[in-house]
């Protein structure tokens, strides 16, 4: 049973990519951040919680720069050497994200700011009137 097993799971493929986009999500609590080739497939990912960081601290600008540069370095062993950078949110890991991914050694070609912005979309909840 164990030789059939071993036969049926697949081995994981290594792709060869010249260039990719890098997705940061910035929220207070955590940073996320995603590597993805040019048609959008995950190459690579990292956040301040896989990192090791736990509550309040994953939401710190150090942890955002563990983890970006934690994420372009599994991209690079797959040859990624030029990004585009997408950032989404408004948390304090933002700066300090693309920074760190600058530092690895990457191309960057371009900085998209992509954070979703309300255009006054549903009503809001009637406000508490105090006495």
């Amino acid at each position: 049973m164990s030789k059939q097993a071993a036969n049926r799971t697949k081995k994981r493929v290594r792709r060869n990519l010249a260039e990719g986009k890098v997705y940061i999500h910035a929220s207070y609590n955590n940073t996320i951040v995603t590597v993805t080739d040019m048609d959008g497939n995950t190459v690579a990912w990292s956040s301040s919680g896989s990192i090791g960081y736990k509550g309040s601290k994953k939401g710190t600008p150090y942890a955002a720069q563990l983890a970006a540069a934690d994420a372009t370095r599994k991209a690079q062993n797959m040859g990624v050497s030029q990004i585009d950078i997408v950032i989404r949110g408004t948390g304090s890991g933002r700066e300090q994200a693309i920074r760190s991914i600058q530092a690895t050694g990457v191309n960057v070609r371009s900085i998209i700011d992509a954070t979703p912005v309300a255009h006054n979309g549903c009503r809001l909840t009637k406000r508490q009137r105090l006495k």
